[in-house]
């Protein structure tokens, strides 16, 4: 007797899906952890809230966090802290990118 109208094989499709989601970093855990510290390491936090030192990617981010945090101060672009600016990994060619690929498994 068979399935009801359960598939026998896995599609491509799906094994690709599997493969993809097995082999790329998608930065959660202690693995992500050095990619979104944003210190040093090359992760992707660019701007630094000045008051509470929390990190954010873009400027649109941040702008949201300080308005949720801190409503009664208003908000100042020029005083945000840009990390990439004066992060000195942005020559270096002999570290991996971060967030790019996990690792090459399959």
């Amino acid at each position: 007797m068979t399935g009801k109208a359960k598939p026998k094989k896995h599609t491509a499709k799906e094994i690709a899906s599997k493969i993809d989601a097995a082999t790329t970093n998608r930065g959660g855990g202690k693995a992500g952890q050095s990619d979104r510290s944003g210190h040093e390491k090359g992760g992707h936090a660019k701007l630094e809230c000045p008051l509470c030192k929390i990190t954010a990617p873009d400027l649109k981010s941040m702008q949201i966090h300080h308005e949720a945090r801190h409503p009664k101060i208003p908000f100042d672009e020029s005083k945000l802290v840009n990390l990439h600016a004066s992060a000195s990994h942005i020559g270096d060619t002999s570290k991996p990118r971060p967030g790019v690929r996990g690792s090459f498994k399959k």
